[in-house]
């Protein structure tokens, strides 16, 4: 099920269909958090998660977000940004309300995200530090996506 929310001059819309993947994937692969990701695993990514675009009232995509989820127990936001042009216009604080708003997100138990700059927006819907970091664990691979790349040029 997709579900859309309009505001002004904009549109968030769940509908993968409309997601476009050559914007996603030249902001996604230049981030800090994704450095050199690979297209096939920008889609894949978000064939399994639900994906949220934000869209000028032309079509044109100038957002994107991503919720992993059980809809049941637990999220994790990934992939939040919104492209320069359109940012200072609080396109990121509506679309956090909307993913909050979605009826499968409601009542779960963990919520989580990773952010390196952005703690002051997460923290107007709910988001702290970690209360236990020593019970958290972790395999982290920041620059999976630059050795995978690497390795293929090797191979060549």
């Amino acid at each position: 099920m997709s579900h859309e929310f309009r505001k002004e001059d904009y549109i968030i819309s769940t509908n993968k269909e409309l997601l476009q993947f050559d914007v996603i994937h030249n902001f996604l692969k230049t981030s800090y958090w994704s450095p050199e990701i690979p297209m096939d695993v920008v889609k894949r990514a978000a064939a399994g998660s639900i994906a949220f675009g934000i869209y000028k009232n032309s079509g044109e995509q100038v957002g994107y977000a991503r919720i992993i989820s059980d809809c049941a127990t637990f999220a994790y936001l990934a992939d939040v940004f919104i492209l320069d042009t359109e940012r200072g216009k609080g396109l990121s604080k509506w679309l956090m309300e909307c993913i909050q708003q979605l009826p499968e997100l409601q009542n779960l138990r963990r919520w989580m995200l990773a952010t390196r700059d952005a703690h002051g927006l997460y923290a107007q819907f709910g988001f702290t530090p970690l209360d236990n970091p020593d019970i958290m664990m972790q395999i982290a691979r920041p620059n999976i996506y630059v050795e995978m790349n690497r390795e293929k040029l090797s191979e060549l």
